[in-house]
């Protein structure tokens, strides 16, 4: 009998069988749960367009049905509802994802995307747009109209991320731990100047910057939708490099090193990406918290902590929670808008204190 036939053939594991069928299972859920969420999203608001007027509104755009009924029910799907509902799909897939990031990078389930800075930038240059616009940002806000304001995010996020590298990165390595700490001096730094561009705005002003520090998707729109698509590519192509990585940086980073991962790119990598999903998620939604902390994690307790899973579900999850909850903002208090920042939050934190209390994780 040769070697080869001494040895018996692997045999997998009770607990890896059990393992792949809750991955299988929760790729099917999320699948299904984000189709029924849209759906929702679409059907469901204060504007009078229900389920049964879907038809109606297809009928009056596939066709020359001239019904002013039928004709409205499409303006509210495609013009108002649809644009919403793919604009609340990235925003909750790219933070969920960014969130997702952070943790493997940090090896630290409390890791979110707010902790390196990014948003906090972004939401600081947003908040001098929305409060100096008549002053001394009112060439910029003249100039840039509708845009000035996800503009400037972008620009707060980018700005946000550059001082990062610049302040983390020695010698071509990113040094995590300073990156960790740089990030929390810049969230206090911009939260003090956001707290003094709101001292000094007048009532209308200050109730705009209160609104959007909330996070909201009212006011989405194709041309929001556009300017977003381009981010949405970059983090489709790029997203796949990082699973390598991420699952190497799980065991250490010289451990990932002699797998063959370059621990200082994917580092760049993951933070670049990171600011890509952030600062476009803030620019269209304002600040929205808890997606990027507890859905990477509710997606490990059941999938285990393969990035190759991780990354993907948690596309899944968090954007049908933030449809979910967008949906909830919407009828809540009918006719106004419950802002879908504070409705997260009401869902996120018991969640994430439960993880807590329950100690799931280590802080």
């Amino acid at each position: 009998m040769s070697l080869a036939e001494s040895i018996p053939p692997p045999v997998r594991s009770d607990a890896n069988a059990s393992r792949t069928r809750a991955r299988r299972l929760l790729m099917i859920g999320a699948t299904g749960a984000l189709v029924a969420a849209a759906l929702a999203s679409l059907g469901i608001g204060p504007t009078g367009l229900s389920f049964e007027a879907i038809p109606a509104a297809l009928r009056g755009v596939w066709s020359d049905d001239s019904d002013p009924v039928a004709q409205q029910s499409a303006l509210i799907l495609f013009d108002l509802r649809l644009p919403r509902t793919l604009l609340g799909m990235f925003v909750g897939a790219a933070l969920a994802v960014s969130g997702a990031m952070m943790q493997g990078l940090f090896r630290n389930p409390l890791a979110d995307p707010g902790i390196v800075g990014v948003s906090a930038g972004a939401g600081l240059f947003a908040v001098a747009t929305i409060a100096l616009s008549d002053g001394p940002l009112a060439f910029w806000a003249e100039t840039l109209g509708i845009y000035a304001l996800p503009v400037s995010a972008f620009l707060g996020g980018a700005v946000a991320t550059l001082v990062l590298v610049i302040a983390a990165g020695r010698g071509g390595q990113m040094m995590v731990g300073t990156l960790l700490l740089a990030g929390i001096a810049m969230a206090a730094l911009a939260g003090a100047a956001t707290g003094a561009i709101a001292q000094a705005s007048n009532d209308q002003e200050l109730r705009d910057l209160t609104l959007w520090q909330f996070g909201s998707l009212t006011g989405s729109s194709w041309d929001k939708v556009a300017a977003i698509v381009p981010f949405a590519i970059v983090l489709i192509i790029f997203l796949p490099r990082t699973v390598r990585a991420l699952n190497g940086l799980l065991i250490g980073e010289a451990e990932a090193f002699h797998l063959g991962v370059n621990v200082a790119r994917a580092k760049f990598l993951i933070i670049g990406l990171t600011a890509v999903g952030v600062g476009a998620s803030v620019a269209v939604a304002g600040l929205i918290g808890f997606v990027g902390i507890v859905v990477p994690h509710f997606v490990r307790l059941i999938a285990g902590p393969d990035n190759a899973v991780v990354i993907p579900a948690s596309a899944l999850c968090g954007a049908t929670i933030l449809l979910i909850a967008d949906v909830i903002a919407r009828i809540v208090v009918q006719p106004a808008e419950f802002p879908v920042g504070l409705v997260m939050a009401l869902i996120g934190a018991p969640i994430f204190l439960h993880l807590i209390l329950r100690r799931r994780f280590a802080i």
